[in-house]
C-alpha cells in the first residue's frame, strides 16, 4: 500500500501570508518525494480559507519545477466551473511541464458558497460535471472535436499542442457509491473514495467494486488503482493526539459551515459554527494517533486492499509539525507497508 500527502491548504489566520502558505505546500511536497511517498495531493477551491488553491495545476507545475519523480494529483479539479475548451489546454500544459506526472482527479465540486458565487448552482453541477468530464476526454484524446449538448455547443476545434501522456493524462474521480466506482473504473479511471462515517463493511463494498471492474477489464485495467482520503497525523504521544485533534474540532466547525451549512463567509473567512457532533464521535472518523495505532489501523486498509492512502494532516498545526509528523509517519509507519508488499 502506498501513501499520497495532502498539501496543506487551510488559511486560518489570513495575517499568515499567501506566499507563506504556498511556500509551506511546496516546502512539504520536497520533503515528501525525499521520504518516498508515492504522490502529492493539491485541491481547488475558490473565495475562502480552506483548502484555498485557486489554480491547481500551476500549483502541480511548480511542484513538478522543484521535484524530480513524484506523482501530482489534484483532488479535485472542479469542472463545473471551468470551460473545458480552456482547462483541456491548461490540462495539456501541465501534463507537459510536469513531465506526465499529473492525475487529474476531477469531481463536481461541493461547497454551494464557492460554486453559486462562481456562477454555477450546486443543483446543477452533476449534470454538468458529466457533459464537461465527456467533453474534456474528447479534446484531450481527439482531433477536430465539435459538441452540441445542453452545456457545450461549438464547431471542431483541436486542443494545441497535444497532450505528453497518450492518449492524455490518467484521469481519477471521486466516487462514493459501489455502481458508481464500478462503472468509472470500467471506462478507465483511477478511483478516489472515502467511507467517511459509514460502517467498516462500506468501504469493503467500495473497494471489491473496484476490483471486480478491473478484473473484467483484464489488461486494461492493470495500472488503475483505488485511493483512500483520509484526515490523518501520526502523532508524537496521546496528548499530542488530543491537542491535533481539538484542532481538527475546529477546522471542521468552518468546513461544515460550507459543506452542509449556511455558508456564513466574511471577507473570504470561513465562520465557525457550533457542531451536533462531538469531539469523541469526530475521533473515530479520523486517523490521529500515534505510530503504533496508526500502523494497526492502516493494516485493515491494506487488508481489504486499498492502493494508496491519500493523508489530509490539514489541521491548521504549524509548518514545523507537519514535517515532524510527515517524517515520523515516514519512518515508523510506512515501512510496514512497503515490507509488506515487497
Amino acid at each position: 500500500m502506498d501513501f499520497n500527502h495532502f498539501l496543506s491548504s487551510y488559511y486560518p489566520d489570513p495575517a499568515y501570508g499567501g506566499k507563506r502558505l504556498y511556500g509551506d505546500m511546496v516546502e512539504q511536497a520536497i520533503l515528501a518525494e525525499a521520504l518516498d511517498y508515492r504522490g502529492v495531493t493539491i485541491p481547488e477551491h475558490h473565495l475562502i480559507n480552506l483548502l484555498i488553491t485557486p489554480a491547481p495545476l500551476q500549483m502541480a507545475v511548480k511542484v513538478a519545477s522543484v521535484t524530480e519523480r513524484i506523482e501530482i494529483t489534484t483532488s479535485v479539479a472542479v469542472l463545473p466551473i471551468h470551460d473545458m475548451r480552456v482547462f483541456a489546454g491548461e490540462v495539456v500544459q501541465a501534463d507537459i511541464l510536469t513531465d506526465g506526472r499529473l492525475i487529474l482527479g476531477v469531481g463536481r465540486g461541493a461547497f454551494a458558497y464557492e460554486t453559486n458565487r462562481l456562477g454555477v448552482s450546486l443543483e446543477d453541477t452533476r449534470e454538468k460535471f458529466d457533459e464537461s468530464l465527456n467533453v474534456l476526454i474528447a479534446l484531450l484524446s481527439e482531433e477536430e472535436v465539435s459538441w452540441s449538448g445542453k452545456y457545450y455547443n461549438f464547431e471542431p476545434i483541436t486542443i494545441m499542442p497535444r497532450p505528453l501522456t497518450k492518449p492524455m493524462p490518467r484521469i481519477m474521480l471521486a466516487v462514493l457509491s459501489e455502481p458508481g466506482i464500478a462503472a468509472c473504473t470500467k471506462r478507465g479511471f483511477c478511483i478516489q473514495t472515502s467511507p467517511l462515517s459509514a460502517a467498516p463493511e462500506v468501504l469493503e463494498g467500495q473497494v471489491k467494486a473496484h476490483k471486480r471492474a478491473k478484473a473484467e477489464m483484464g489488461a486494461a485495467g492493470e495500472a488503475l488503482y483505488i485511493t483512500l482520503l483520509r484526515v490523518c497525523y501520526c502523532a508524537t504521544d496521546e496528548a499530542d493526539a488530543r491537542e491535533k485533534l481539538e484542532l481538527a474540532y475546529d477546522y471542521y466547525s468552518r468546513f461544515d459551515n460550507v459543506y452542509t451549512g449556511p455558508g456564513i463567509v466574511k471577507n473570504g473567512c470561513i465562520e465557525p459554527l457550533p457542531r451536533d457532533q462531538t469531539i469523541e464521535e469526530l475521533e473515530k472518523n479520523l486517523l490521529i494517533c500515534p505510530p503504533g495505532e496508526m500502523t494497526d489501523r492502516l493494516a485493515v486498509y491494506d487488508g481489504l486492499g486499498i492502493d494508496e492512502v491519500m493523508m489530509n494532516f490539514n489541521l491548521g498545526q504549524p509548518q514545523a509539525e507537519t514535517l515532524d509528523s510527515m517524517r515520523r509517519f515516514a519512518s515508523e509507519v510506512m515501512p510496514h507497508f512497503q515490507k509488506a508488499a515487497g
